[in-house]
């Protein structure tokens, strides 16, 4: 599919694709039997007016994506959470799209967090991988417990919680940013800062040969 989306970060004008939206997570959620309890569409709303969601949208203004924003521990994690794309629009990149932007959002707002996700989708690993997410065990996830409720309707959920929410059938990644330190000087500055240090250098070694050449001249009087 040849289709141009616009991706941006959701707003309290987008709150009326709300509703479309959580039918749409639900349909998807009972199609493939797992997946987050269902949310409510005030609850899409007040992540669109936080601006804590990514919406995709058709060039015609037609709702095509979203996900959003949830925080744990005290934001000591960050769950990129709801990921859908409408049916007419898969298969088209567009979730990648999605995922790209919801990871640069959730690194803006909350740059010391551990964004993590559960999912038994190859896709959607492949697409973590991409962005440096790493397969991790269900004990380096956040271990609060309304998190984990979220797991309840899931046709797994009897599977979670025999192995007391230590193993599932679906896959936890976590990005910790820590493993990932970026210094603030960017390799632009680093090339103009080695530039000037060559410069100066230089400029040492032209005032180290005409200090010897002048003890030179100095010496041959």
């Amino acid at each position: 599919m040849n289709q141009n989306f616009i991706v941006v970060v959701a707003q309290a004008c987008h709150t009326g694709f709300a509703n479309a939206i959580c039918e749409e997570m639900a349909a998807s959620a009972k199609a493939r039997g797992t997946g987050i309890a269902r949310r409510t569409p005030e609850y899409v709303s007040s992540k669109m007016q936080e601006g804590k969601a990514v919406i995709a949208l058709t060039v015609t203004g037609e709702w095509a994506g979203f996900c959003y924003i949830e925080c744990w521990s005290h934001e000591a994690y960050v769950a990129n959470s709801g990921l859908i794309v409408a049916p007419q629009f898969r298969k088209s990149g567009l979730a990648k799209k999605i995922k790209k932007k919801i990871f640069e959002l959730s690194r803006e707002l909350y740059p010391q967090a551990k964004i993590f996700g559960l999912t038994t989708g190859l896709a959607v690993m492949k697409i973590n991988s991409d962005l440096g997410y790493e397969p991790v065990t269900y004990s380096e996830l956040t271990q609060e417990d309304a998190f984990w409720q979220g797991c309840r309707s899931c046709v797994n959920h009897d599977i979670l919680m025999s192995k007391e929410r230590k193993n599932c059938l679906c896959t936890a990644m976590l990005y910790d940013p820590a493993d990932h330190y970026q210094p603030e000087e960017t390799a632009a500055n680093f090339k103009k800062r080695a530039r000037g240090y060559e410069r100066l250098m230089a400029i040492k070694r032209l005032r180290l040969f005409k200090y010897f050449r002048k003890k030179q001249q100095q010496a041959t009087k």
